[in-house]
């Protein structure tokens, strides 16, 4: 028999593993705060636990899919002896310090721990259009890689508990960046006229050759060393400094693009006009 798996959390991600897990032919326990959501799972075949410490205790693999860390802690807190000798897969979305928090718990209460960041929407999971970053217990990847393998492909990215989300918050910052400059581009058109749709192929033609820079950029980053001879921040600021005069003459506020302004002109301030945009990361902080 297929080994047997727990879900804790039936929002949409947890419904979809819970999913997954039944039709690879594992028994499947489940539970949620609100008892309710289980009763299609049930109606599949999953089991309906009581508890999160009678979900724990029903399965050697318990898979933790919440709103977010604080109720994965108020939940973890019911959970007592039940989780010792378990191996818990969290894929609630958190920051690196929750998931080293969340490691700290486990192994207190005897458990394996293995933190997910989930590359998906719920109706892609178990797809090839999903995948997932595994960090913390190398056990727990290697020991349940074939079950784990049924939510989406998987890439285990070290033993700190916190490293998939690091991972996973520098990703999705990139991504909001990324749309909140759509979002701009489309207010400037539509106050020049130009609907979104007809916009977009424009910019997503112009971003698509952008993007290969990234990984020039990542290199300089690396490195340390910004020299250029090709984008400066001095011809960045010059063009940024135009891009924000349309903007007021065309009544658009600029509340995405103006900070990146400021951490330019803060960097040619300090002397390195010449060098290469990529070095506006020493404004943010946080270096090693």
């Amino acid at each position: 028999m297929n080994a047997p798996v727990s879900v804790i959390g039936l929002g949409n991600l947890g419904r979809a593993a819970a999913r997954l897990f039944l039709r690879g032919g594992h028994p499947t326990t489940v539970w949620n705060r609100s008892a309710g959501k289980a009763a299609d799972l049930v109606s599949a075949g999953a089991t309906q636990a009581g508890t999160a410490a009678d979900a724990f205790a029903a399965s050697p693999l318990v898979v933790v899919a919440l709103l977010d860390p604080s109720v994965v802690r108020d939940v973890l807190a019911d959970v007592g002896e039940a989780a010792r000798g378990r191996a818990v897969v969290n894929l609630t979305s958190g920051g690196p310090e929750d998931a080293r928090a969340h490691a700290h718990w486990a192994a207190e209460h005897g458990a394996d721990y293995l933190h997910a960041a989930v590359y998906a929407v719920p109706q892609t999971l178990g797809t090839d259009d999903a995948s997932v970053s595994y960090s913390g217990s190398a056990r727990v990847h290697e020991d349940w890689r074939a079950v784990l393998d049924l939510l989406a492909k998987g890439t285990f990215l070290g033993a700190d508990a916190g490293r998939a989300s690091a991972f996973d918050v520098a990703v999705l910052a990139g991504m909001y960046g990324t749309l909140g400059g759509f979002l701009h581009a489309a207010a400037m058109g539509r106050a020049a006229g130009i609907d979104a749709a007809e916009l977009t192929p424009a910019l997503v033609s112009w971003l698509t050759g952008v993007f290969p820079a990234l990984s020039g950029f990542a290199d300089e980053i690396d490195r340390g060393d910004f020299a250029t001879e090709e984008s400066s921040l001095d011809m960045n600021r010059a063009g940024l400094a135009t891009i924000l005069r349309a903007c007021q003459s065309l009544g658009v506020a600029a509340p995405t693009l103006r900070p990146l302004k400021d951490l330019v002109d803060r960097q040619v301030a300090e002397g390195h006009g010449a060098a290469s945009l990529a070095r506006v990361v020493e404004s943010f902080g946080g270096g090693a």
